[in-house]
C-alpha cells in the first residue's frame, strides 16, 4: 500500500510540473548547510536527547510505559518531599562551603604567587596540578584511610579525626583540595595580566597599598575570579564520589546521591530521579547565569595594548611564612593523599599496620594476574577514553569550523548545543541516556553495552574540543583557505590539507585531555555500564566496597601515575606546538 500511495504521488508531481501548474524550484543545498544539518543532528542526539527525555519522564511520569497521562502528576508531591527540600538544602550548603573555602586558600594563594616574589614559584605551580591528577573519589578513600579510627593519623600520632571526617566539614574539607587549584590559576593569571600597573598609578595619586589592591587591582581581576568560583560551584554540585563515599557513614546526602540511590536501590523510582535530576540542572545553570550577571554588570577592560607583566614584589621578612603557607598547602592536598594511596597500595594487611614487615607487592601482583578483572578493567578504560577522544575530536572539529568560519544560519544553536554539557552535571547525562536508549522503538540498540558509556563520555567532554579547536580557527586568516579555492581545491581537499594541519596540536591537545578525563570518570561509569564492563573507576569503587582497598589503591596508583605521564606528554607539546 506504502508503494502504491508512493507511485501516485510522485505521478501526481509529474502531471503538475509538466502542466506548469507547480514551477520546478531549483535546490540549492551548500556543503555548509549539510555539514550544518548533519553536524546539529549528531549534536541533537548526543546532548539534547538525553536532557529532553530526563525532562519528559519529570513531565510524565508513565512515558516509560508509552502513555502521556498525569502530566506533572508527580511534580509537585516530590517538590513537597521533606526529604527533597533537605537534599537541595544540603547541596546548596555543601557548595557554599567549598566556594567559601576555596576562596580564603586560593585567592591569597594566586595574589601572592602573582604580586610577589615566591621562593620556587614555578615548583609550586607544578605541585598545584597534581590535585587535577587525582580523582576526587580516590582522594576521598585516601583521606578515609588517614583519619578514619585506626587510620595512619592515629597509628603515627596517636590522634584520630573519624568524627571530623565524616561530618559535614570534613566533605567540605576533601573537597576543598581537590578543587581549589581551579581559582589558584585563575587568580593567578588574571593578575599577572591585570598587574601592578594600576595599583602603582593608585600609589602615585596618594592610595596606600592595600587601598590601591582592593579598589583596583581586585575589582579588575573579579571576572576571573567569579568565572573560578562559579566553575567549584558547579564541580561541587555534581561531585559523585566524594559525597558517595563519606555521606553515607555521615548521613548527609545531596542530590547527586539521591539521584543514584532512586536509580539503583528498591524501589526504583524514575521520575523521582528525573525530577531531582532537572532540579539539579537549574541549580547548575542558575550559577552560570550568575557568574554571567556579575561579568557583565560593568566594565573590566584593563587592556589597551600589548599585556606587561606586574613587577613582582620581594617578600623580605616575610619570606619565611608565605613559603610556608605554601608549603602547608601542598603537604595536605597532594603529599597526604598521594602517600596513603602508595601506603595502603604496598601494604600487605591494614591489619599489619604501618611497618617494615608489612609492606609487599602483592597487590600489583594481583593486578597483573588480572585477578577479579583488573587488567581487563584498565584495557576497557583504555579504548572507551580512546573512542570518546576519537568523537569528541571529529565533533569538535566540525563544529568549531561551522561557528567560527561558516556563514550558514542556526550556528548560535550549534555552539549553544556545544555548550550544553557545561551545564549538565554527569548523573544526569547518564539518567538521560538510559531513559533515551531503553525505548523499544529506536532500529538500533545501544542500551546496555559499551557505546553508552562512550556516548556519555563524549557528552561531558564534548566542550573541551569544541573550545580548543575553536580557538584555533580564530588565531588563522581567512586568507589561507581564499588562496586553496582560487587554485581549485574542494572544501574537502582544503579542510584535510590547510585547514586540518593548521589546527592539529589544539585538537591533539584536547583529545589527549578527553583521553585522560574519560579514562577515570566514575558516576557515568556506575549508572551505565552494562552488566560484566568493568572501567578502572568502578574497579576500585567496587574493591573499597568489597573490603579490598590494597587492590584499589593499586589500580589508583596505576591510574595516578599514567595520567601524570600523559600530562607531561600534553604539557611539552602544547609548549612546543602551540607557543
Amino acid at each position: 500500500m506504502k508503494h502504491v500511495v508512493l507511485i501516485y504521488f510522485q505521478a501526481s508531481v509529474a502531471f503538475l510540473v509538466q502542466d506548469n501548474k507547480l514551477p520546478m524550484l531549483p535546490l540549492r543545498v551548500t556543503a555548509g548547510q549539510v555539514g550544518m544539518l548533519v553536524t546539529t543532528g549528531i549534536l541533537i542526539m548526543l546532548v539534547g536527547l538525553p536532557l529532553i527525555y530526563v525532562l519528559l519522564q519529570a513531565i510524565f511520569p508513565d512515558i516509560s510505559a508509552g502513555r502521556l497521562s498525569n502530566p506533572f502528576a508527580l511534580v509537585l508531591p516530590t517538590l513537597n518531599d521533606p526529604e527533597l527540600i533537605q537534599l537541595i538544602w544540603n547541596t546548596l550548603k555543601l557548595a557554599a562551603g567549598v566556594v567559601i573555602g576555596t576562596a580564603v586558600i586560593a585567592v591569597p594563594l594566586g595574589a601572592l604567587r602573582a604580586l610577589t616574589k615566591v621562593p620556587g614559584a614555578a615548583v609550586w605551580d607544578v605541585i598545584f596540578l597534581i590535585p587535577f591528577l587525582i580523582p576526587p573519589y580516590i582522594a576521598a578513600l585516601a583521606w578515609m584511610m588517614t583519619l578514619q579510627n585506626r587510620g595512619y593519623l592515629q597509628q603515627l600520632t596517636g590522634v584520630s579525626a573519624d568524627s571530623f571526617l565524616f561530618s559535614f566539614w570534613g566533605i567540605v574539607f576533601v573537597m576543598i583540595l581537590n578543587v581549589f587549584p581551579v581559582v589558584y590559576f585563575a587568580v593567578s593569571r588574571t593578575l599577572m595580566v591585570v598587574g601592578g600597573r594600576y595599583a602603582d598609578v593608585g600609589r602615585v595619586c596618594g592610595a596606600g597599598a592595600w587601598s590601591a589592591f582592593f579598589r583596583l587591582t581586585l575589582p579588575l581581576s573579579i571576572p576571573g575570579i567569579a568565572a573560578s568560583l562559579l566553575l567549584v560551584f558547579v564541580l561541587t554540585i555534581e561531585e559523585f564520589g566524594t559525597p558517595a563515599t563519606l555521606g553515607a557513614q555521615a548521613g548527609f546526602h545531596v542530590l547527586v546521591t539521591g539521584i543514584h540511590e532512586r536509580f539503583s536501590d528498591w524501589p526504583i523510582d524514575i521520575p523521582g530521579a528525573s525530577i531531582l535530576s532537572m532540579i539539579l540542572v537549574l541549580i547548575a545553570v542558575c550559577g552560570f547565569y550568575l557568574q554571567h550577571w556579575l561579568v557583565t554588570r560593568r566594565s573590566y577592560v584593563s587592556m589597551t595594548g600589548k599585556p606587561v607583566l606586574a613587577e613582582q614584589i620581594p617578600l623580605g621578612k616575610h619570606k619565611i611564612w608565605v613559603t610556608g603557607f605554601f608549603a602547608f598547602v601542598a603537604f595536605i592536598s597532594v603529599a597526604v593523599p598521594i602517600l596513603a594511596v602508595l601506603a595502603t597500595s604496598f601494604m600487605s594487611t591494614l591489619s599489619g599496620g604501618l611497618s617494615i614487615s608489612n609492606v609487599s607487592t602483592r597487590h600489583f601482583e594481583a593486578l597483573l594476574d588480572n585477578r577479579g578483572g583488573a587488567m581487563d578493567a584498565l584495557l576497557t578504560s583504555l579504548s572507551l577514553a580512546t573512542s570518546a577522544a576519537l568523537l569528541t575530536g571529529v565533533l569538535g572539529a566540525m563544529v568549531g569550523y561551522l561557528v567560527v568560519r561558516s556563514s550558514v544560519k542556526g550556528k548560535s544553536f550549534l555552539d549553544f548545543l556545544s555548550l550544553l554539557p557545561n551545564a549538565m552535571p554527569g548523573i544526569v547525562v547518564a539518567v538521560g541516556l538510559i531513559l533515551a536508549w531503553n525505548q523499544s522503538h529506536w532500529p538500533i540498540s545501544i542500551y546496555n553495552t559499551s557505546a553508552m558509556l562512550v556516548l556519555a563520555y563524549a557528552c561531558l567532554l564534548l566542550p573541551y574540543p569544541v573550545r580548543y579547536v575553536s580557538a584555533a580557527f580564530r588565531q588563522m586568516s581567512e586568507n589561507l583557505e581564499a588562496a586553496a579555492r582560487v587554485f581549485g581545491a574542494s572544501f574537502s581537499v582544503m579542510f584535510i590539507r590547510i585547514l586540518l594541519p593548521a589546527m592539529a596540536p589544539s585538537l591533539i591537545v584536547s583529545m589527549l585531555l578527553v583521553f585522560a578525563i574519560a579514562s577515570r570518570e566514575l558516576v557515568a561509569s556506575l549508572m551505565v555500564a552494562p552488566a560484566g564492563v568493568t572501567t578502572v573507576s568502578t574497579f576500585v569503587f567496587g574493591q573499597f566496597e568489597q573490603g579490598s582497598p590494597g587492590v584499589g589503591m593499586a589500580m589508583s596508583v596505576v591510574a595516578i601515575f599514567s595520567t601524570t605521564f600523559l600530562l607531561m606528554i600534553l604539557t611539552v607539546f602544547s609548549r612546543k606546538h602551540l607557543q
